[in-house]
């Protein structure tokens, strides 16, 4: 039974057991043809996305039993997207191993393409592997999809200064696409074409396990990585064990080997204040490790310290995946299993309280933190209060870390699924296609007891957009209401695999769901109004006619400062009686229905 380690025991490892770590081409009277720019110059540089192509073939040619390269989309800018396929099982494709049941763990480097560690890590460890230097027939059990660079355009916008805040190495890539884009926000919305070609490859092989390989940014400390590792706190609970399997089993390798590593994301409560402590998180699904897990499967955010050095990065994230593909081979096939499993549980989640989003509790637990001295003084450039580490000076801060995670917003799942207005079904259409979530058209009008339909009180847009796009939040509840769904809607069935992301989707006050990320915008716009004078003329006649409207108006301005100092909500109480009133005004073009359509 495999069990997380403590962070003591964590500490103690790396200390004791630090590992020199030699490239595998040291020894060799001239470079392997399979050495990568980074090896060459000791890692102190990195390729440009030709030695990608030039690699992925050459794999290819040196394995040609255990790898393929294969493209699996192109960048706006017309670069070639590739992954390696590596496996000693024979399997080499998505359909072969589906048919023999082999586990599939997807490793993606580059999503932002100035944390390029996981690039040349990645090649470094497969050679090593495929060489039987490393995980000895660890690819015997298990199927690697190896993608080198994600963000490929942004890749390709190399300079020496992308990462001001990053300690090599020489020049590298851009966060976000060339559409400016940034991918690590893209998992729901999908937006982005690279976001899209990478869940046709995900909804091809059906990873198991996903590895994110990133660098963090932030303050300057002795630990060097974090594995955060979903589902552990969210999520079927029944993968739950195998997420926090999966993280100990890891961190414990590190340790072993020297690292610091930790189990949460190390950023700051307080930007720039060391003694504001830390706070665990489930991301939500914009990010990688919130968006597997509402597939039930395993997502793991790698994210190595940026003051660390090139080389020392790269040896460090070459160790995790080198640890994750020796658990893969001893759990991967349970680990599929409890994934299926997993579905299962999923298509009877109709009925039950979901979790939308989850928060931090205010309990705490001590931390003893390995930092660096430091000072906080008033700077005269930006006049704030400043933080300056000096590097000489190990020093362990005791702070506050909070790590108990509860639900935040739940909703308890529809009986029978969504329905969506035929007005929009095309364009939710295709995007639960690129999920690929279960869905179908409605070939008549649908009407049935039990449909409950979402009519905002509150339509808040932000002010400025993000990623290109002006999300919204919305305030209100379902409420039971008689209403159909016509010819040409969508009905998307809660009984599938994928019913927690249907719910991150479609549910409106979910964090990513897609009226937060503007695909709605409209229904919430009022368009039909009434002129002044004349809801001025409407109210008359109401009042006249309907004593108890003049009582609820009445009251209303004693009652409601705000309101009876405002003339448009006080004439708008009127338009809303009117038979011109835009029924469809802040009603959610989308219904529930506890009852499958025939």
């Amino acid at each position: 039974m495999m069990t997380r380690p403590t962070l003591p025991l964590l500490i103690a490892l790396a200390l004791n057991s630090a590992a020199a770590y030699v490239p595998a081409y040291a020894a060799e009277s001239k470079p392997l043809p399979l050495t990568t720019v980074s090896e060459r110059s000791g890692f102190q540089q990195t390729g440009r996305y030709d030695e990608v192509i030039q690699l992925c073939n050459t794999f290819q040619k040196t394995y040609p039993k255990a790898v393929r390269c294969v493209e699996f989309g192109r960048t706006p800018e017309g670069r070639p997207m590739l992954a390696l396929i590596a496996s000693r099982s024979g399997a080499l494709t998505a359909a072969e191993a589906g048919k023999r049941k082999l586990p599939v763990v997807l490793i993606q480097g580059g999503i932002h393409a100035g944390e390029i560690d996981g690039k040349d890590a990645g090649f470094l460890a497969l050679r090593e592997i495929l060489d039987n230097k490393a995980a000895k027939g660890a690819l015997d059990k298990q199927v690697l999809v190896f993608v080198p660079v994600f963000n490929i355009d942004g890749h390709e916008r190399f300079g020496r200064w992308n990462r001001p805040n990053q300690r090599g190495p020489e020049e590298m890539g851009w966060r976000t696409t060339g559409q400016n884009l940034n991918l690590n926000r893209d998992y729901a919305k999908a937006d982005a074409p690279e976001m899209q070609a990478m869940l046709r490859l995900i909804n091809d092989w059906d990873p198991v396990a996903e590895v994110d390989l990133h660098v963090t940014d932030g303050a300057k400390f002795e630990h060097d990585i974090s594995i955060q590792v979903e589902p552990t706190h969210a999520g079927d609970e029944g993968m739950q064990k195998a997420g926090r399997d999966l993280q100990g089993a890891a961190i414990e390798d590190l340790a072993k080997q020297g690292s610091l590593p930790l189990p949460y994301y190390m950023s700051f409560k307080v930007d720039d204040d060391p003694m504001s402590g830390f706070a665990d998180s489930v991301s939500p699904p914009r990010f990688s490790t919130g968006y597997f897990q509402l597939r039930n499967r395993l997502g793991m955010l790698v994210e190595t310290h940026s003051w660390k050095d090139y080389p020392t990065r790269v040896r460090i994230t070459h160790n995790t995946i080198v640890s994750v593909l020796q658990q893969m081979a001893q759990h991967g096939a349970e680990w599929r299993l409890q994934a299926r499993q997993a579905d299962q549980r999923a298509e009877k989640l109709g009925g039950q309280d979901v979790p939308l989003s989850y928060k931090v509790t205010d309990k705490t637990v001590d931390v003893a933190f390995r930092g660096y001295a430091y000072t906080r003084t008033q700077s005269d450039i930006s006049g704030a209060l400043m933080t300056r580490y000096d590097e000489t000076k190990p020093q362990i801060w005791n702070v506050k870390l909070q790590n108990e995670l509860v639900p935040d917003i739940s909703v308890k799942a529809p009986q029978g699924g969504y329905l969506v207005a035929a007005a929009y079904a095309p364009a939710v259409a295709e995007k639960l296609k690129q999920h690929g979530v279960q869905y179908r058209v409605l070939s008549a009008s649908f009407s049935a007891a039990g449909t409950e339909t979402f009519r905002a009180d509150k339509a808040v847009f932000d002010k400025a957009t993000l990623e290109g796009r002006h999300m919204l939040s919305l305030q209100g509840s379902w409420k039971p209401e008689q209403a159909g769904a016509g010819k040409g809607s969508l009905f998307v069935p809660i009984a599938q695999p994928k019913s927690r992301l249907v719910m991150a989707l479609l549910e409106p006050r979910a964090p990513d769901a897609l009226v937060a990320w503007g695909y709605f915008n409209n229904a919430f716009e009022k368009k039909e109004y009434m002129e002044a004078y004349v809801a001025e003329e409407v109210a008359r006649e109401q009042l006249a006619a309907n004593p108890a409207l003049k009582t609820e108006f009445e009251q209303k301005l004693a009652s409601d400062a705000d309101f009876a100092k405002n003339p448009w909500a006080r004439l708008e109480f009127f338009a809303r009686r009117h038979s011109s009133w835009d029924q469809r005004y802040m009603l959610y073009p989308v219904m529930r229905t506890a009852v499958v359509p025939q």
